[in-house]
């Protein structure tokens, strides 16, 4: 393809990047650009062009090595969902906005610290976005087969113009606030598209390779299994290998937390912890689809394209080979996603923390204007941008000079373990707080001074000296310090020989130093906020801080770089929360803490301490008022904690009083009414019998005809007395599980008819049809009491029924291990009011055919009772609409 279309083709690209990420920035409070799903995909910024292409290289080269890049991540996520919750919770509260910032801020804002960190990373990440300008400029040469001669002047190298372009795109969208802690949601966005975008093109020449150009997957397998080298490609060939997959492993895991674009996007570019819960599934996933066919590609690069040929661009040179350049454009454009992202968040990162804890706090502080805070933002902006082209065409130098020496996947190892130095600062400083800064930049630069002796230094020896001397014989010929072969370890390969050296003796002596030397008050106080993350209200009031300050002087120092506007904002705020007077004049410890976290977005949290020191009179506090600080604070902590979750405790216990008291005002009212029925019910039949008796003595000579009648009713009163009374005793009796049931093997439709003979009188008063649908069932129970379930379910339908054009059915039925009794009728209902209290005692349902509820409420109370003294279950049927519908069940 003609150099000058691709040239058109990346630039088109380029601006299609620049709208997305303009579109966003004015979409930025959208949910569908601010999501978990866009936040997982920036995530992805870890698969750079070392992964698209170099994964294939290794995999060609030295076989399944390549998985160690992504299984360190992958393990890495059960615990980065634990621990990154902390750091993010930590980097919100103190406003950080870098790991620079973060680890500085552990040491008590250590400014030296935060320096040496910050260099640390450009020393690491420089020569990883030379990889990516390097795979831009081969891949170009392959797709427009007009190889770049790097010796010539860069004014005709096409990789130049593209990294300004880079560095043009990251200047625009990620200086344009001063707080290096707001969110770019542009730049985020498009790393979220570019991720799509790489995964969708390498999926895409993956599949190509293993269904177009082979016939399957299976198929390359056994083309690549008769080769020779077939079973190192797939095998571990000793014990040292599984050690040396380890320590990569292990080099990944740290990597994924530790580089700065790791750590930007995933802890500074993030605005919801809720996002992590999606990130756990969905980032091992999105890794493990990159992976599938890495091995395929590799094998079928071998197979077509032998030895000859780069193994690192196989997903490029196999479809130009069959004359596919469409496909071969997408899978350029894929890789130049991997870069542009990488480069990018890499660059921005970067330029803050040479911005906030380098050029700043070193000798910039000075020249900010005292009145002018907009030329201060704009000073601090330009800085910013400085820093990105310098970082860009540094990386472009080392390029030029370096590109031939390394693979694209050796450079990134190297970058691994400069970046890995960090990790016993960070990570131990995470959770113990004895750490000291001293130790933290003793065991970085002892680290990076092993990193250099054992990897950096040979490198260079051979390949700018052609001397192999220091590698074979060591220095002055003594072998046990051998670079590659320190202390007679010779079976790791130098990245991973550097690796475990380094780390040993970084850790070492970290702790070491940690535990000779005790830190200030300072160091101490923030290693404790740091270590008690959880407790909220501990990073608010255990900023420990002894001096004389005036509101005045804070003032004009948050003036001098936020503008009047912001600054007042912000004390409101502040005097707000804690409730004090505006005309307080004198500043104490959370002003203290409040302006300094305020400033660290802007200029860092080391130069943000040097400035407001330069205001206050700060007094020395010793490690033991610290650590006595602390502890009350803890206590108190401890001792809020404990009476809010007892106030929870109470609060919901006094609901719960309340529900239970509502039932019981229910109750109770449903047993005045009870009692009312009852004493009316009691009242009725005696006095009835009281006056028929009267009559009859006072009425000798009364007929005996009339006289046979007045006894009649004494007689039905009196039954209808003793029904009531046995009525109240059942259900006692019944409640109180003193009623032994007589359970004997019965037929249940011999029970159903007596009990139908029992109201069958009623329903042909009221000309009520009565229907029944039975099956030949037996079981065990008590037939009198069933026979009065049935009589009392039965009297309830009739009841409730119209006169006439009523119909009860009663269906029997065996359901799995019960049998089933329905009885419905096509009367009134049930109320949606009366359906909870259907079954107490002393309910009555008002929903009758009569003006004046009828009966005493306590038919299906008792009911109820007696086919639970059964182990069976009575209940309504909700969902029946045409009436009432009682399901009775008992055992077999």
């Amino acid at each position: 393809m003609n150099s000058y279309v691709l040239i058109f083709i990346i630039i088109g690209y380029l601006f299609l990047l620049f709208g997305i990420a303009f579109w966003a920035e004015k979409k930025a409070n959208r949910s569908w650009v601010n999501n978990p799903y866009v936040y997982t995909l920036s995530l992805a910024v870890y698969c750079s062009a070392w992964t698209y292409y170099g994964s294939v290289g290794i995999a060609a080269t030295s076989g399944v090595s390549f998985l160690t890049t992504y299984l360190g991540p992958v393990i890495a996520f059960p615990i980065w969902i634990i621990v990154l919750k902390k750091i993010i919770k930590i980097s919100k509260q103190h406003k950080v906005s870098s790991i620079a910032d973060f680890i500085s801020l552990r040491y008590g804002n250590d400014r030296f610290l935060g320096a040496l960190v910050t260099i640390i990373c450009v020393l690491g990440v420089l020569p990883y976005i030379s990889l990516q300008l390097k795979a831009v400029s081969e891949t170009f040469g392959i797709i427009s087969e007009d190889t770049i001669n790097s010796s010539s002047t860069i004014f005709k190298d096409s990789t130049f113009y593209i990294a300004v372009l880079l560095a043009v795109f990251a200047a625009f969208f990620g200086t344009r606030t001063t707080d290096a802690t707001q969110r770019r949601q542009g730049i985020i966005f498009s790393v979220a598209v570019e991720s799509v975008i790489k995964l969708v093109f390498f999926l895409g020449v993956g599949i190509y390779v293993s269904y177009f150009l082979f016939e399957g997957t299976l198929d390359i397998y056994n083309q690549i299994s008769i080769t020779e080298d077939f079973e190192f490609l797939t095998t571990f060939d000793s014990l040292e290998s599984g050690i040396n997959w380890y320590f990569m492993m292990a080099l990944s895991f740290l990597a994924i937390f530790l580089l700065p674009r790791q750590f930007h996007v995933s802890v500074i570019e993030n605005t919801n912890q809720k996002h992590l819960k999606t990130a756990i599934w969905l980032f091992p996933l999105y890794l493990l689809l990159f992976n599938i066919f890495v091995v395929f590609i590799a094998w079928g690069g071998k197979l077509r394209l032998g030895d000859v040929a780069n193994p690192d661009y196989y997903s490029l040179l196999l479809p130009l080979q069959n004359g596919d350049v469409f496909l071969a454009i997408l899978v350029f454009l894929g890789g130049f996603s991997a870069v542009i992202s990488m480069v990018v968040v890499s660059t921005l990162a970067l330029s803050t923390m040479l911005s906030n804890n380098l050029i700043i706090p070193y000798g910039f502080l000075d020249k900010f204007s005292n009145s002018r805070p907009e030329r201060n933002a704009n000073y601090i902006k330009n800085i910013r941008r400085i820093a990105i082209f310098c970082l860009i065409l540094g990386a472009y130098f080392f390029y030029i000079n370096f590109n031939i020496e390394l693979s694209l996947f050796s450079i990134g190892q190297l970058s691994f373990v400069v970046i890995a130095q960090l990790a016993p600062t960070f990570f131990i400083g995470l959770f113990w707080n004895r750490g000291s800064s001293i130790a933290a930049k003793m065991g970085i630069i002892t680290g990076t001074l092993v990193t250099t002796y054992t990897l950096v230094l040979p490198f260079v020896l051979d390949a700018i000296f052609g001397n192999m001397d220091f590698i074979v014989f060591g220095p002055f010929e003594f072998e046990l310090l051998k670079p590659y072969a320190l202390f007679g370890i010779d079976f790791l390969n130098p990245v991973t020989h550097a690796f475990f050296w380094s780390i040993f003796f970084n850790s070492i002596v970290y702790l070491f130093v940690s535990l000779s030397f005790k830190g200030n008050y300072r160091e101490r106080n923030y290693g404790e906020m740091f270590v008690n993350s959880n407790y909220n209200s501990l990073q608010e009031n255990a900023f420990i801080w002894k001096g004389e300050a005036y509101v005045s002087d804070i003032r004009r120092v948050l003036n001098r770089f936020l503008g009047e506007k912001r600054t007042e904002r912000a004390l409101d705020l502040f005097y707000l929360k804690y409730d004090l007077s505006r005309n307080e004049e004198k500043a104490d410890a959370r002003l203290i803490n409040f302006s300094e976290k305020l400033l660290t977005g802007s200029i860092g949290s080391a130069s943000s301490r040097i400035l407001i020191a330069s205001v206050v009179e700060e007094q020395p506090v010793t490690l033991v008022e610290v650590l006595e600080i602390l502890e009350e604070n803890k206590k108190t902590i401890s001792t809020n904690k404990f009476l809010k979750h007892k106030s929870n405790e109470l609060t919901q216990l006094t609901e719960e009083l309340k529900e239970v008291n509502e039932e019981l005002k229910i109750q109770d009212k449903l047993k005045d009414e009870f009692l009312d029925t009852v004493a009316h019910e009691l009242k009725t039949p005696i006095t009835s019998i009281r006056a028929a008796s009267e009559v009859l003595l006072d009425n000798e000579d009364m007929l005996e005809n009339i006289k046979i009648q007045f006894l009649n009713n004494i007689l039905y009163d009196s039954e209808r007395l003793g029904k009531l009374i046995n009525n109240i005793l059942d259900l006692e009796k019944l409640a109180s599980g003193r009623e032994i049931l007589d359970k004997k093997m019965n037929n249940l439709n011999v029970t159903i008819e007596k009990a139908l003979s029992g109201v069958q009188l009623i329903a042909e008063k009221k000309n009520i049809k009565i229907v029944t649908h039975q099956e030949s069932l037996t079981a065990r129970y008590d037939e009198d009491r069933i026979i009065q379930v049935l009589i009392n379910v039965l009297s309830n339908a009739i009841k409730f029924v119209e006169e006439k054009h009523g119909e009860v059915k009663i269906i029997s039925r065996k359901n799995k291990n019960y049998i089933q009794v329905i009885v419905e009728d096509n009367g009134k209902g049930i109320l949606n009011e009366d359906m909870k209290y259907i079954f107490d005692k002393f309910y009555q349902s008002k929903n009758q055919n009569v003006k004046k509820p009828v009966g005493s409420g306590f038919g299906l109370a008792i009911s109820k009772q007696i086919i639970e003294g059964h182990k069976g279950k009575i209940r309504v049927d909700e969902n029946y609409k045409l009436g009432a519908r009682f399901i009775i069940e008992i055992p077999e």
